[in-house]
């Protein structure tokens, strides 16, 4: 037996959630999104949630209140997390969000050391929403694609169908 030291992303994640689980973590990521809105953001929301199935950061956009081109949520979050918490704690962890995460969002996920991620609406869904709004240029690049490409196995759990319409709806006539 070897005595190197086993990567974080080596380990096995030790929580696991049901779908009902999921489903309410998602709801309070569209919640956040609601917020996202009211306060003169795009309205994209994320969640952190830890092994102990605890919210410890929820995250609004951040793009157009403090003018941060790479302001998206998940982005937003993993600087928020990768201050707060080390890898090994961040490789436990779901990060929850309301649409697929785009290829810089996964990035900052895969950098950040997060083991999970749940999304309630897909990348295309979000494309559906923005149609060619220049504030939103979507890339149509899975996630499951950008971390199928890692060194990591990030579970990718969504979408979630039941959800598309209550995460969509916060969207109706912010692109117009």
């Amino acid at each position: 037996m070897s005595d190197e030291k086993k990567s974080s992303w080596d380990e096995p994640r030790h929580a696991k959630f049901t779908h009902e689980e999921d489903v309410a973590f998602l709801r309070r990521a569209i919640e956040v999104s609601r917020l996202s809105r009211e306060h003169g953001n795009t309205p994209f929301g994320a969640i952190l949630v830890n092994e102990d199935k605890q919210i410890v950061l929820e995250q609004e956009n951040r793009e157009i209140s403090e003018h941060i081109c790479t302001g998206h949520a998940e982005t937003s979050l993993m600087e928020a997390a990768s201050r707060k918490f080390d890898h090994d704690y961040l490789w436990q962890c779901t990060l929850y969000t309301t649409g697929e995460p785009c290829a810089m969002c996964s990035g900052a996920i895969y950098w950040g050391n997060v083991g999970r991620v749940v999304y309630a609406m897909t990348e295309r869904d979000i494309l559906g929403q923005t149609g060619d709004n220049e504030q939103n240029p979507t890339l149509d690049t899975p996630c499951r694609q950008i971390f199928g490409s890692s060194q990591k196995d990030i579970e990718v759990v969504g979408p979630f169908p039941e959800l598309v319409e209550e995460a969509c709806e916060v969207h109706k006539g912010y692109w117009n």
